[in-house]
Order: C-alpha cells, then sequence, then structure tokens
C-alpha cells in the first residue's frame, strides 16, 4: 500500500521530534492562523502537548498529509523561533546519527542542544536596562539620607542606559536598585539582542617566531592545498614533535578567511591551556565548551559560535554539535582517547561524527595524535584519511630512554622499588621535576580485615570500595557510593583492618614522607574537583622549581611540562590481561603517552616502567619499538581474530535488580535476530546472552549480547529490524535495555 493510500488525513502536518524513549517522530497540525506569530518551519523549536506533559521538540519535516485522523492530531501549543537554531550540516548529521546509533531522534536532538535551549527559553533573550529621568524638586525627599541611593542615580543618569551588570561592577546592589524602582525615580526597559557580528577575518600572517621542520612544512601544505574540500588528516606525531603548531598554521589561514575553527579535546584539564595558547596566537574571540561550565556561560558560548562572532570553538565530545555560521576547519586532538566516545545515553563517537560533519560541511578535518587508534591507522591504510607523519620532537633532546625495571622478585615499598627511589632522588637532586603515574586514585583499593580475611565490597557493584584518606571514607568509582570508613570488621567484629594496595593518596603520604623538602603535588579527580584547581596546580608546575607530580590518566594528555625529566609507570600490568580486547592497545597508548611527558625540553628525558611481567612481549615491544611497529603487530592480531577495525560491532545490553529477568529479556532478543539473519542471509555472529565481565554495577545485574559482521550495512539491517520489532513490545518493566554501535568499553 502506497504512502498516499494509507493517508487519512490532508493537510499541513509537522512531524516533531520529542525528547522521548520511542524512537520515532510525532505529527502534530500548526497553530490556528489567528494564533501563530511566526510559521514553523523545519528545525524550530516547537512547544507540544505529549501525554500529560508539555515538551520542547524539534520540527524535523512539514508535509502534507498524515497517517493519523484529523482529530487525533494535535495542534502545537507554541512556535519558539523565526529560525532553525541549528546549522542545515548540524541537522542533518543528527537525523544520520539517530539512525545510525539507533537513538531515540528527539534524545538525540535534546542532546545536541543548551540546557536552556531544552527547556524553551529564547535564543536570543530580553535584556533588561535602566535609565534616569531629569532631576526633579520630589527627588530630594524621596531620597533623603540615602547616600549610596543618591550615588546609584546619579551613576544611572551618567551612563545612560545602564544594565545590572555595570551596576554590579560599579559596587551597587541589586537591593539599591530595587530602592530606586519602589521610588518611581528610574525606569526599566528591556529589548531583544541582536545577533552579535561575525569576528573580523585576522591579518594574513607572515612571520612566526617558531620555524617549522621539514615534517612539518610538508603536513601544513598537504592540509593547505584542501582547505576548501573535504579531506579527513591523521596527523600521526610522537609527542613533543610540534602537532599544536602544525594545527595553528592551518587554522590562521581559515581565520585569515573569516572562517571558524572547531576543536574538540579529550579532557575539561585540557581546554584552559589550549584557550591561553590559542588567545596568546589569535587575536580573534575563543570560547569553549564543556561541562565545566553553568548553563549561561554555555549558551553565551554555544550563541556566539552559532553568530560566528566567536572565531575558534574549543570543546570536548558534546561540542561537535556546535552550529557554526562559517566553518572552515575541524581538529580532533588525541584523537585516539576513549573520552570521545559517549559510554551512556545517546552512545555516539565524537570523533566519527566529526568526519562525517566535515564531509557535510565541505571542509577538512584533521585527526591528531602520538598514539593513533588502531581504527584510524586501518582508515589510512586504506586511503580513506591522508596520513601524515611527525616523526621528529622540535628542538628537544631527542635521547628519551624507556626502561622495564622487573619487579617480580623485589621487596617493595608502598608500590616502589628500591631502584627507583634512587632514581627519583637523583633527578630532584638534579632540580629537575619527577612524574609519577599510577591509574588509581584513592588511598588504597581494597580494605580488609586481617582476622577473618572480610573484604570491603561494595554493595550495589561486584567490586571493591577503594579506601581514601581525605576525607576518611571508602568511596565506589563505578557507582559512586560512598560511607565512613569502617571502623570494626561487620563479620568478626574485629578493629585489625587494614588496607591492600596503593592508591594516589597513599602514594602522596609516602613521597611527602620519603621527600620531605620537595613539594608533591597531586592531580587526579579527587583533588581537581574545584573549579580552577587544576589551573593553579599547573601554574605551580610551569614555574619550573624541583617537585614530583603524582597523578592518573589526566597527566597522559596533552600537557606540556618542560621540566620533567623522568617519568615512572609504577603499575604497567593491568592492560596486560585486560576482559576487554582493546586492553593491550589502550594500555600501550596510556604508556607512550605519558612517557611523551618526559625530555620535553633542552634535558634528555628517562622512563622507567615498573612490572611483574617485564619480559611479556607487549612491554617489551613498547620499551624497545616504536609506537608504529606496536600497532602493526596489534592490527595484525586484529585482522587474524576478525576484530574491530577489521568488523563491526554492536552490544546490546540488559540491566535489572535480578539476572533472571535481563538473561530472559537478551535471550529473546538472540531468538529474534538468529531468525531475522536467517531469514535474511545477513552472517551476523553472535557472542552471548552471557554476564558482563562486570556483573553487577549501581545495583543492576548486567547481562549481554555482542553482535559481530563484516560490513556496517548488514548490522544497521538487523538492528533497524529490532528496533521496530521493540517498538511493537511491551518491554518489562524492570530491565532497561540500551544499543552501543561501535563499543568502545566491553567491561
Amino acid at each position: 500500500m502506497s504512502a498516499e493510500a494509507k493517508a487519512k488525513y490532508r493537510g499541513k502536518v509537522l512531524q516533531v521530534a520529542v525528547p522521548s524513549p520511542l524512537r520515532r517522530v510525532f505529527d502534530y497540525l500548526p497553530l490556528p492562523k489567528q494564533q501563530a506569530l511566526s510559521k514553523p518551519r523545519v528545525g524550530v523549536r516547537v512547544k507540544v502537548s505529549f501525554g500529560r506533559q508539555q515538551l520542547i521538540g524539534i520540527v524535523v519535516a512539514v508535509t502534507d498529509s498524515s497517517t493519523l485522523e484529523k482529530k487525533k492530531l494535535k495542534p502545537i501549543l507554541a512556535c519558539l523561533d523565526s529560525e532553525p537554531l541549528l546549522s542545515d550540516a548540524v541537522f542533518k548529521i543528527l537525523l544520520w546519527a539517530s539512525n545510525y546509533y539507533q537513538h531515540p531522534i528527539g534524545e538525540v536532538f535534546a542532546a545536541a542542544l543548551p540546557a536552556k535551549l531544552r527547556n524553551g527559553i529564547p535564543l536570543r533573550e530580553n535584556s533588561k536596562f535602566w535609565t534616569a529621568g531629569k532631576p526633579s524638586a520630589e527627588e530630594a525627599d524621596l531620597l533623603g539620607r540615602a547616600a549610596k541611593q543618591k550615588d546609584l542615580l546619579s551613576f544611572i543618569r551618567t551612563e545612560g542606559e545602564t544594565s545590572e551588570s555595570q551596576m554590579r561592577e560599579a559596587g551597587f546592589s541589586k537591593q539599591l536598585l530595587s530602592q530606586l524602582l519602589q521610588k518611581q525615580l528610574i525606569q526599566e526597559h528591556s529589548r531583544t539582542d541582536a545577533p552579535a557580528a561575525c569576528f573580523e577575518p585576522l591579518e594574513p600572517a607572515e612571520n612566526f617566531d617558531i620555524e617549522l621542520n621539514q615534517e612539518q612544512l610538508v603536513a601544513v601544505t598537504a592540509v593547505s592545498k584542501t582547505l576548501d574540500e573535504y579531506r579527513c588528516f591523521l596527523l600521526d606525531g610522537i609527542t613533543g614533535s610540534g602537532k599544536t603548531e602544525v594545527y595553528m598554521r592551518i587554522m590562521q589561514e581559515q581565520l585569515s578567511k573569516g572562517l571558524q575553527c572547531l576543536i574538540l579535546v579529550p579532557e575539561i584539564g585540557l581546554t584552559p591551556q589550549t584557550i591561553t595558547r590559542f588567545k596568546q596566537r589569535f587575536n580573534c574571540p575563543v570560547v569553549s565548551l564543556h561541562s565545566g561550565l553553568n548553563e549561561t556561560e554555555r549558551m553565551t558560548a554555544w550563541s556566539q559560535a552559532r553568530d560566528g562572532s566567536a572565531g575558534i570553538v574549543i570543546g570536548t565530545r558534546s561540542a561537535i554539535f556546535t552550529p557554526l555560521a562559517k566553518p572552515g576547519l575541524i581538529v580532533i586532538d588525541e584523537e585516539h582517547d576513549s573520552s570521545f566516545k559517549q559510554q551512556d545515553g545517546f552512545r555516539y563517537s565524537a570523533r566519527d561524527l566529526a568526519v562525517s560533519r566535515a564531509r557535510q560541511e565541505n571542509i577538512c578535518v584533521v585527526l591528531g595524535s602520538g598514539t593513533p587508534s588502531l581504527e584510524s591507522l586501518h582508515n589510512a591504510r586504506s586511503n580513506k584519511f591522508t596520513h601524515l607523519h611527525l616523526t621528529q620532537r622540535t628542538g628537544i633532546d631527542q635521547s628519551s630512554s624507556m626502561e622495564v625495571i622487573d619487579v617480580s622478585n623485589e621487596a617493595m615499598i608502598e608500590g616502589f622499588s628500591e631502584q627507583l627511589l634512587y632514581r627519583i632522588r637523583k633527578h630532584i637532586q638534579q632540580r629537575n621535576q619527577v612524574l609519577v603515574f599510577i591509574n588509581r586514585r584513592g588511598f588504597a583499593p581494597i580494605l580488609n580485615c586481617q582476622s577473618c580475611g572480610w573484604i570491603c565490597e561494595c554493595e550495589n557493584c561486584i567490586a571493591q570500595f577503594t579506601v581514601h584518606a581525605n576525607p576518611p571514607s571508602i568511596r565506589c568509582h563505578h557507582c559512586g557510593a560512598a560511607a565512613r570508613l569502617p571502623r570494626s570488621c561487620p563479620n568478626c567484629k574485629s578493629k585489625d583492618l587494614n588496607t591492600m594496595g596503593i592508591g594516589t593518596q597513599r602514594i602522596e603520604s609516602f613521597l611527602k614522607n620519603q621527600f620531605p623538602d620537595t613539594p608533591v603535588i597531586r592531580i587526579d579527580r579527587d583533588s581537581t574537583r574545584r573549579k580552577h584547581s587544576l589551573e593553579r596546580m599547573l601554574e605551580e608546575i610551569n614555574k619550573g622549581d624541583p617537585c614530583i607530580l603524582l597523578g592518573t590518566q589526566m597527566l597522559a594528555k596533552g600537557h606540556h611540562f618542560p621540566n620533567i625529566t623522568l617519568v615512572a609507570i609504577l603499575d604497567a600490568d593491568s592492560g596486560l590481561f585486560s576482559a576487554d580486547f582493546r586492553g593491550q592497545e589502550h594500555m600501550g597508548q596510556t604508556i607512550v603517552q605519558v612517557a611523551g611527558r618526559a625530555g620535553r625540553a633542552d634535558r634528555p628525558g628517562e622512563v622507567l616502567i615498573q612490572s611483574r611481567h617485564a619480559s611479556h612481549e607487549t612491554l617489551q615491544s613498547l620499551a624497545n619499538k616504536t609506537y608504529a611497529e606496536f600497532s602493526d603487530t596489534q592490527l595484525e592480531e586484529r585482522m587474524t581474530a576478525q576484530l574491530p577495525p577489521f568488523s563491526h560491532l554492536c552490544l546490546l545490553r540488559a540491566e535489572a535488580n535480578e539476572m533472571q529477568p535481563a538473561l530472559q529479556f537478551l535471550d529473546g532478543i538472540a531468538q529474534f535476530c538468529q531468525r531475522f539473519c536467517e531469514h535474511n542471509s545477513l552472517p551476523i555472529e553472535q557472542l552471548g546472552p552471557l554476564p558482563a565481565p562486570m556483573e553487577k554495577r549501581a545495583g543492576k545485574y548486567r547481562v549481554q549480547l555482542l553482535l559481530k559482521t563484516d560490513k556496517r550495512s548488514k548490522l544497521q539491517a538487523l538492528l533497524s529490524a529490532l528496533c521496530a520489532e521493540l517498538e511493537g513490545m511491551k518491554l518489562p518493566r524492570s530491565v532497561r535495555f540500551s544499543i552501543d554501535v561501535d563499543p568502545q568499553d566491553l567491561v
């Protein structure tokens, strides 16, 4: 039956994406003509009645018919915009991403908008200002001896149209403003802010303080030739090879044409130093977008990017959806980083969407990394990406050495071998800085009873609580549960409790005792929770005085510490035996990235890796070969096992309060997938359903089913049919279900 035959209502219909778990759009009628202030267009927000709620949705299409009868169609309640919020390219990418990642279209659009816009706030809010009339005879009587009110009134007369921020900066309070309004000595006004003007194109720069080496020059030239068309470049440069300088040379060309540049970084912690560096280099507005901003700050930055008044937009994962008035370049720094993949809700990859968006915008995208992901290396080998190499460090010593210390038979002191402590002391005495890396927060990972062997475990997860020293507590790093530190064993009531293992807090305490005259600066999630705390720590480090940096993954990414001459990796073994097939790749990337913090100035660097498996092939490969040789071996192993990037995966996961309902639900899904594949001759492998490696998290038992095939199109055909089937099913209320296309975390 044709679509026309199915139509039960003919007339203008708005197809609206509303934030709901349903994977479809909903038909609404436009407002009656006498109520319509603006004509709804594709891409504008509308307020609609949805069940018993009123929601903000996005118009995704305007059609001439509906499959519903007119009496079942509701008119929209309001049209909130006179123009589409998102650019045409971003709008199309969101539609594509909803289909590819099999996520409800309304939630996809909601994820792309700042919270204020999701809540129906106008794109351009009315700004308030105050004015004062000429002095009157009544004024003296009304003010009396209120000297501060007199000062504010005089200030408003002098300034003319005065905003609240102007008054606040001048030292006047809201209370004084209210008092003058009550006495009718000033008048309040409002107006809708006009969109900001696009930034002025930068003058072409001819002279730079930094001279490019031959490899950098080749990279800049290659990208510059194709800036007016879509092309994806993989900038594969060792740590300290000057990738950022290459980015900035290319950005300079686009900014001089009045085109905007979008830069994605993996961590909030990298954003401040990246902004500082770009502000020092470029005389144009630079804005940032990340989860550390409040709603007003985020809305302001988003609007400046959309209006074109910001020349450079720097952000984390979600910034990929930011509309640009004049897009010119997208850069993904540290493209290998797993934080570019959203791990819950709308499970998208910002890196992959950046490539799709660049194609849609017809602009260049540059993926930069010192340790490229195996997927990107495979794409470069397949000629989908252009591979650019930077193999030389820029103007610094080339003699950084890497050594694996075998500690399998050594008596360790709080995680340190005698040899490592000797080397740390030696570098500190030479007035250098040392970085100690361990990927484990807290004081100690395990609390146990010495009498009965009890181990303190999180009731919500199959994982141990981590002991924290400041404040004294136990915390689960998986679900966030926290409690006071137990004083006695709940089993035998013994007070003989002890900690096992080491975390950053315990190491910090140990290092302070070992090196009492040397500052120990701990950088992890706990020590950087307060706003600007990370910036203050980085400022102290950059003074160059001898100190010991102690940290986790946050220190492995992009930071430039020229005075570090020794990097010590305390425990390199965890990634060797991971349940995730990407474990060794991630471990290799982390070690190489952390090692790259040493020897970045004119002093040679030294990297020491402690391991109880020092002869392991992977560790020896990292210590004695280049990352390129290491990744070649990893790619060969993946090809043999037909794992990504030589195949495509989807992880279907069910969670419930009990194991059995989740297992039964996924078993039904597996049977549907098997029938569909047999009927359509689709060669798709299934693994499971099985309990997840972390069987319980946040109080939920977790079961997963892994789908694998050689072509994305086959997987998408199955997933589309599965989602259509799920739409018609009544899902168990006790079970939560998720679909993760191209999963990065199988644990």
